[in-house]
């Protein structure tokens, strides 16, 4: 059985930042704190090959990485998992960043470095249920979808039946 039906509040936590330390200290709080899976990954180009292989709900990664600035490596993950949930982890507050993230990541959530484990915590938690949603929301579209196609071949037989 899979982990998330086990419980269905958890997920998998993908964790990107350059920094071991870092890296290692944000996996720590989270299989101590929660039941998510986490991912780690101190290089952003190993992260996005996995994304291709592996559903993840939500995405932490760092702004200032070598290989790829945090921006890009969410943008390019959000071609890939437009479902997951984005969190830009940052020990550089500046405004202009921030907006950049919205705009080009479609970022969900914006924390500064050094992060409090409550607020990261919750922004993590929310995030899982709102890629959960977003999954179970596009599911119940598909389904309406195949409904609707069978209904109009129903209506369409019932009219040549009939008329």
């Amino acid at each position: 059985m899979k982990r998330d039906q086990l419980n269905p509040g958890a997920g998998t936590v993908m964790v990107v930042d350059d920094e071991a330390m870092v890296v290692g200290a944000l996996q720590g709080f989270l299989e101590l704190e929660t039941d998510h899976r986490v991912l780690p990954f101190t290089s952003p180009r190993a992260a996005l090959e996995r994304l291709h292989e592996e559903t993840v709900h939500t995405i932490v990664a760092d702004l200032m990485m070598p290989e790829l600035d945090g921006v890009e490596f969410l943008t390019r993950a959000r071609q890939v998992r437009p479902e997951a949930t984005r969190i830009l982890l940052t020990g550089y507050a500046d405004k202009e960043n921030a907006i950049r993230a919205i705009n080009e990541a479609g970022l969900f959530q914006y924390i500064e470095k050094p992060w409090d484990n409550d607020a990261l915590g919750f922004a993590i938690r929310n995030g899982v249920e709102r890629s959960l949603l977003f999954r179970t929301l596009s599911d119940r579209m598909t389904e309406l979808e195949a409904a609707h196609e069978e209904l109009a071949g129903l209506r369409e037989r019932w009219i040549h039946a009939f008329l």
